[in-house]
């Protein structure tokens, strides 16, 4: 079980978590490319069927459900993006959008149902900010059925920063059971497996005075974990894809919700041939799950790169007006969640706000696990204690701690009807959803 003082989502106060006492830690993230802002059509082609991931050393691969896109690289740019998704798998399929602000008409259950088996449609996703992101399919599936593994993909900077080396590490845990068929993540009692970008351990390349952009992603639905990458600092530049104003991470420790992703940068100050272990927390231990192996050629340079600006913050608010801020007490479980396939409009929102409105919701945890909460549709600010600031960058998803409340601020600027997603942060708790409305 993971400890309850690892859930806050917050790098400013991970030192007085007793989960990471003594886990001095490195942040992480990934690196991308940049290129210029484009408003042009992109195509994307995604398909959900079965495959396969190798989990047992000279055993046959596991079989579970993922996410197949044409083309195979997803490298897009800020603008439209045309999806069509095609569900090849035996049972309904609804892709949720992790990181996407405003994309009313491709809201899961809300505005689009899911998608029958065999069958695909196609609709319009507006990028309005670059970022790392991921598209899901396990909003509908049932504890029982394959494991789905998320799609993850980025959004390509306006305004490039200097980083010699791009790397994305979307990590995920398994658990094995006696044999392949019953597989599931994070199920039972058996010991996690961690896979860094499908692989046990891998080692990823660098070279020696390289300077690294790591986008970090925590693929799932209910661990919370703490990464850490050794004797290097490590610099946070953005944070569940938008912007944060660049800090190094404390104690070089992050934590990362269920489906949290993290942007950092890194100065490989690594010899020729040396390496840089990347541990994993998960509650219990810290463990290697990779290693940034420097080739044997000679450093790319000889001191580190000047510190970089802050990313543009495009769509998201210079500042919200708390004073006036329509202001709601929230409770995180309740006979109001319902089960993703039980879900309707017909239900009661949780709230309905006026578009260009700021709203502070008071998460109450009232359970005895800690709880992962998640807005669709908007990124939000945590404020600080006594209600009078906020941390400097901005999430979508946020860990709260059993008996505890948190109080989070967003300004509603996108019309439409907004799923709301509460787990708490054990196997078997399921995932459940509530609505609400911006008008």
């Amino acid at each position: 079980m993971v400890h309850t003082r690892l859930m806050a989502n917050s790098f400013i106060v991970l030192d007085r978590r007793r989960f990471v006492a003594g886990f001095s830690a490195a942040t992480a993230t990934c690196l991308l490319s940049r290129a210029p802002a484009a408003q042009e059509q992109q195509t994307i082609r995604i398909e959900a069927k079965p495959t396969t991931i190798p989990l047992r050393p000279g055993q046959a691969p596991t079989p579970i459900w993922g996410l197949e896109p044409s083309p195979a690289s997803v490298r897009l740019r800020a603008g439209q993006l045309e999806v069509t998704f095609r569900n090849g798998l035996p049972m309904p399929a609804a892709l949720e959008w992790r990181g996407i602000d405003g994309a009313a008409a491709a809201e899961p259950l809300t505005a689009r149902p899911p998608v029958a088996p065999g069958t695909e449609v196609t609709f319009q996703l507006p990028l309005r900010r670059a970022g790392t992101f991921f598209a899901d399919l396990r909003l509908l599936a049932a504890l029982d059925a394959l494991p789905c593994r998320p799609l993850p993909f980025a959004v390509e900077d306006s305004a490039p920063i200097a980083v010699d080396r791009d790397e994305s590490l979307l990590i995920e845990d398994w658990r094995l059971q006696p044999t392949p068929a019953t597989v599931h993540p994070e199920a039972g009692e058996p010991p996690p497996v961690f896979t860094v970008n499908g692989q046990i351990r891998p080692d990823i390349p660098m070279r020696s005075g390289e300077r690294l952009r790591l986008r970090f992603i925590n693929g799932s639905q209910q661990q919370v974990i703490a990464v850490k990458i050794e004797e290097v600092e490590v610099r946070v530049i953005a944070m569940d894809s938008a912007p944060a104003e660049p800090f190094p991470a404390r104690n070089g420790a992050l934590v990362l919700a269920p489906g949290g992703r993290v942007d950092a940068l890194i100065d490989a100050t690594t010899p020729p041939g040396g390496a840089l272990q990347l541990l994993l927390h998960d509650g219990r231990e810290a463990r290697p799950i990779a290693r940034l192996v420097a080739s044997s050629e000679a450093p790319i340079r000889s001191s580190p790169l000047p510190p970089v600006p802050p990313l543009p913050a495009e769509s998201l608010p210079a500042q919200l007006d708390l004073k006036s801020a329509s202001r709601i007490d929230f409770a995180l479980q309740g006979g109001e969640w319902v089960a993703p396939p039980s879900f309707s409009v017909a239900l009661a929102p949780a709230f309905k706000v006026k578009t260009g409105r700021t709203t502070v919701l008071a998460l109450n945890n009232r359970g005895e696990l800690a709880t992962s909460f998640h807005l669709h549709g908007h990124h939000f600010r945590l404020l600080d204690r006594l209600d009078d600031g906020w941390k400097p960058f901005w999430l979508d998803t946020l860990v709260v701690e059993p008996g505890q409340t948190q109080r989070i601020a967003f300004a509603a600027t996108f019309p439409g009807r907004w799923l709301i997603e509460s787990t708490a942060t054990r196997f078997p708790a399921p995932r459940l959803v509530r609505w609400y409305s911006v008008e």
